[in-house]
């Protein structure tokens, strides 16, 4: 299975290294760092305890979208609700959901003190949580990122071999092309104000996460924007030319139906 963990803005070194070792001893190898505080060092490989491969083996990157490049789905995690809802999973349901699944999955690991923005999860498209206790729910990063790997772990092995997505998924820099032409597709038609968006394109994001449109259906839906983002002056003449490549023979569609 293609799944990668991903530690954002990590501050004490000694968390990747025990996050490695969560990893390894999982059966998981694919590390992704995203700026973090102090790597490589040593208290990272002491915390590894012998996981050094998964520490040789992890990539540092400047930008959350070049950590989360060609994934299919991408889990953030986070310790508390948000404001506006996220689909959610916990990390049981998130482990059999990307073990049946197919595709590339991510998971993404906030900052230890402050956990993920909101603006940090718009790039995800589930919220996973990991229930605790109502009165206490502090979990280390290192334990955060065991809890997950060994529920990918269980869920993979009852699904060693899980069906193909029926039509091939958009990566998730597809969908993040996506998103910023729907935004301008918006601003353009006057629908969306840019100096006063308040909480439409999340909400937007939102929709577009639980529906999951296939890579087909995105191409769809970006040939319906680009559309709408004709210049009005020249629609008529967009219309001229639409009905001469699809004119039928005896007349366009809405000529024939004026005619009977």
């Amino acid at each position: 299975m293609n799944a990668r963990f991903v530690l954002f803005e990590t501050s004490h070194p000694g968390n990747i290294g025990a996050a490695a070792r969560a990893l390894r001893v999982m059966d998981w190898h694919e590390l992704v760092l995203v700026r973090p505080h102090a790597f490589p060092h040593a208290d990272a490989t002491a915390m590894a305890a012998g996981a050094d491969d998964i520490l040789e083996g992890a990539r540092v990157c400047e930008t959350l979208e070049e950590a989360l490049a060609g994934a299919g789905i991408v889990f953030g995690t986070s310790a508390r609700r948000r404001r506006l809802d996220w689909p959610e999973q916990n990390a049981r349901q998130a482990g059999a959901f990307a073990a049946a699944s197919g595709e590339p999955v991510a998971f993404l690991f906030g900052r230890e003190r402050t956990g993920l923005t909101n603006e940090e999860l718009d790039a995800c498209h589930y919220l996973l949580h990991v229930p605790t206790a109502a009165d206490y729910g502090s979990l280390n990063l290192a334990q955060a990122v065991q809890i997950v790997a060994y529920e990918l772990r269980m869920a993979t092995l009852a699904h060693p071999e899980p069906a193909p997505p029926e039509e091939p998924m958009p990566a998730h820099e597809d969908m993040a092309r996506f998103y910023e032409h729907l935004e301008s597709s918006l601003t353009d038609i006057g629908f969306l104000d840019p100096d006063n968006p308040r909480l439409l394109m999340r909400r937007l994001r939102r929709f577009f996460a639980r529906s999951r449109p296939s890579a087909l259906e995105l191409n769809i839906l970006r040939g319906i924007l680009k559309a709408a983002q004709w210049p009005e002056r020249d629609t008529a003449a967009w219309r001229r030319a639409r009905d001469s490549r699809t004119r039928p023979r005896g007349g366009t569609i809405s000529e024939r139906n004026d005619q009977e």
